[in-house]
């Protein structure tokens, strides 16, 4: 890979991390709060890759100043006498180098690049080839709940059914054993999860960082469910605080119930995971 092979490299990858940050599919692999930085990368990427070409430009001119001022006319080099410095026979090819070779390193073609930098096109063919949809129901039954108890409770908005997050809800029933709910009802949207014995869960992925660390929250759902329900189904569920819960066969922890009234389905939300749980 020669340097104008690198410069288009890292102006496509820089390009590619530009859209991905303009558009939603930044949020299938980090979270909304580093959309700053994925904006500077990508800018950085591309004046990278635009000085890399101005200074191989910059270079090649300078070499060819040079070479251009090293040759003179051929009568001030030869006087009519003969003084021997006509090379000989076996001289007219370039001097040999020491390992008896021609000298490459200076005057022929340059240093080759390691071939492992052509590794750079794979992120690049992932962003432009590859868009991986939201973790779903596999990985959430398949990984253990990541619930944590929280430091506080913030007073519920004004409304009835109260909008709330399925990790904040999941948090007050489970630790705060509904208290904070003060007997309203709530309206939360998840996705559809089954477990073996095709129990229903309404599932967030929250993540820390990106999708690489993504973990499960899960809450059960009793009541008035839909009859039929899919996996990876999206839905806007309505109902109250209930003391019921269970353990998470994976890990043990906490599976807080909510008393469904109600339930429909929704459209994949822009954003598909929960960034509240560590916030």
């Amino acid at each position: 890979m020669n340097r104008q092979a690198q410069a288009a490299v890292l102006f496509l990858v820089g390009a590619a991390v530009l859209h991905a940050s303009v558009t939603d599919l930044y949020l299938r692999y980090v979270k909304a709060g580093l959309r700053p930085l994925l904006l500077a990368a990508g800018v950085v990427l591309i004046v990278t890759a635009l000085a890399t070409v101005w200074y191989e430009i910059r270079d090649h001119r300078a070499s060819a100043d040079r070479t251009g001022a090293g040759h003179e006319p051929a009568d001030a080099e030869d006087d009519g006498h003969g003084d021997g410095h006509r090379p000989l026979d076996g001289d007219e090819h370039e001097p040999l180098g020491s390992d008896g070779h021609g000298d490459d390193h200076g005057h022929g073609h340059g240093h080759r690049e390691p071939r492992i930098s052509w590794l750079l096109v794979l992120p690049l063919l992932a962003l432009i080839l590859v868009a991986p949809p939201a973790l779903g129901s596999y990985s959430a039954m398949r990984t253990g709940t990541a619930l944590q108890a929280p430091f506080g409770y913030a007073k519920l908005p004004a409304g009835d059914p109260v909008a709330l997050g399925l990790v904040d809800y999941a948090s007050r029933a489970a630790y705060g054993h509904g208290r904070s709910l003060g007997g309203r009802q709530v309206k939360i949207t998840g996705f559809v999860a089954l477990d073996r014995s095709g129990a229903p869960y309404l599932v967030r992925m929250a993540l820390n960082c990106c999708a690489a660390d993504a973990q499960p929250v899960k809450i059960g759902l009793s009541g008035r469910t839909p009859p039929v329900l899919r996996p990876d189904t999206w839905l806007e569920v309505t109902g109250r605080y209930t003391a019921k819960r269970t353990a998470d066969p994976v890990n043990g922890g906490i599976i807080p119930y909510l008393d469904v009234s109600s339930a429909r389905p929704v459209p994949t939300p822009r954003d598909p995971y929960d960034e509240s749980w560590n916030n």
